[in-house]
């Protein structure tokens, strides 16, 4: 399952990215409509990140569109193991913190899009 920040544009767009070219196969959930107690996470973590979860266990971030990558299959899947490993998981988790710290001045970002400064 996939859960994203349904009311920030730029969060939005690039889910619909990864539905149309990357080929998505898990259930993609704004987590504003999500159980987030029943998944195991909370507001406050879906709000600072995408998360994916599976076999019971979350995953926050760069290490969730790893996730994603590899069950997406076919030439993505080596894309997302390599994400996986430092010193590459290094770089992405630090690029995804960038990335989500200012969605919302990227395109199709808008103020509802900006984080609240203490969770960045």
């Amino acid at each position: 399952m996939l859960i994203y920040d349904g009311d920030c544009a730029f969060c939005t767009a690039s889910v619909r990215f990864a539905e149309r070219w990357i080929g998505v196969r898990a259930r993609v959930t704004p987590w504003q409509l999500a159980d987030l107690p029943a998944l195991g996470t909370t507001a406050e973590r879906a709000d600072r990140e995408v998360l994916w979860i599976e076999h019971g266990r979350v995953y926050g971030g760069a290490q969730a569109a790893a996730r994603l990558l590899v069950a997406a299959g076919g030439p993505w899947r080596a894309l997302g193991h390599a994400l996986r490993v430092p010193p590459l998981r290094w770089a992405a988790h630090g690029l995804y913190r960038l990335v989500a710290a200012n969605r919302h001045r990227l395109p199709g970002g808008t103020p509802a899009c900006s984080l609240p400064a203490a969770r960045r």
